[in-house]
């Protein structure tokens, strides 16, 4: 347990930004999923419309570092290039 003032407040700040950290990262999965979802419906339009909106999604996600922008980038790769497999 934290013993100085300062470290108790650190410890609830943490366990604050935490919950918004997971919130973020679980909104993340959720535009990755959707993109999935349109690809395997096999609607190209569709998936393409979905994937616009989760790249932005992807990218403010990775802004905010609870991603690595690395990561980001491959998300949006092989999302692309399965969109792009459609035939």
């Amino acid at each position: 347990m934290a013993n100085s003032a300062q470290a108790r407040k650190r410890a609830r700040q943490t366990v604050k930004q935490r919950a918004h950290n997971f919130s973020l990262r679980s909104t993340l999965r959720t535009a990755i999923k959707r993109v999935r979802a349109a690809i395997a419906a096999g609607d190209k339009a569709a998936a393409e419309t979905v994937f616009r909106q989760s790249t932005s999604v992807i990218d403010r996600i990775a802004d905010k570092k609870i991603i690595h922008k690395n990561k980001a980038a491959r998300h949006k790769s092989r999302l692309a290039a399965q969109i792009k497999a459609i035939a």
